[in-house]
């Protein structure tokens, strides 16, 4: 006979009363978290070709913002270890665990924004002009196609085992399809009109975004998501922030 836990249910509006909480069984959320390692595996092969290439065709070009999506992809390949990590033995039904998680990939994204942040500018200053990139617009087009897949997967995935980080992972995944059109924007307009000033403008974009999800990453630490053994039920208390919407 399955044991019956019970997780929260993601974006729900917070309530006076505690929030009504979803019933899973043991066996289902194990099913389910092995799906995720899945997912997460795949996406750190994709991640860390992806990261290799940008980066390499970056420099070659002396693009920034070849460079900048690269370092992003370093990022969300680092997320991906962090779910590998996260839903691994005793760590599957781990509330700890969870926030962590959120923790350590809201560093990496702060860690990432000033250094495309700088030279993003320093590039708008000293009028480099990156050089066109085939290998980068092929690249973009990759992320573009794949990462939705990966994104909208996990997501689905997070709504029902009550995973705040798994489902962070999966809008990085999304984030990563966004930032890939807004490369291939600024590639493309470069090699047929010349506007080299695309590529730091574009720069300057991945900048902001990885500002903008490392807080919500930081803001995730306290989400309302716990270890279904410990019969986690959540409430108004645990819930004051937007991680789950």
């Amino acid at each position: 006979m399955s044991t019956q836990v019970e997780l929260p249910v993601l974006g729900q509006e917070v309530q006076a009363e505690p929030r009504a909480v979803a019933t899973i069984s043991r066996e289902r959320y194990d099913e389910l978290a092995r799906k995720v390692k899945r997912l997460s595996w795949l996406s750190l092969g994709a991640m860390t070709l992806e990261g290799v290439v940008a980066i390499s065709a970056g420099v070659v070009a002396g693009s920034i913002a070849l460079v900048g999506f690269g370092l992003d992809s370093a990022v969300e390949g680092f997320a991906s270890t962090i779910i590998i990590w996260r839903f691994t033995g005793s760590r599957v039904f781990s509330e700890r665990a969870e926030h962590r998680a959120q923790k350590l990939v809201a560093i990496q994204f702060f860690i990432l924004a000033p250094y495309v942040g700088i030279e993003s500018i320093r590039t708008v200053a000293d009028g480099t002009h990156a050089a066109v990139s085939p290998v980068g617009i092929g690249l973009a087009i990759f992320s573009l196609v794949t990462m939705p897949l990966l994104g909208v997967a996990k997501q689905r995935i997070a709504d029902e085992i009550g995973s705040a980080a798994t489902k962070g992972e999966g809008r990085q995944n999304i984030l990563c399809a966004y930032l890939a059109g807004a490369l291939l924007v600024g590639l493309v307009g470069n090699a047929a009109f010349g506007a080299w000033w695309l590529d730091p403008v574009v720069g300057l974009l991945i900048a902001g975004v990885a500002v903008k999800e490392g807080a919500e990453a930081w803001r995730g630490e306290g989400c309302c998501v716990g270890s279904p053994l410990d019969g986690f039920e959540a409430d108004a208390a645990a819930c004051h922030d937007d991680c789950c919407d």
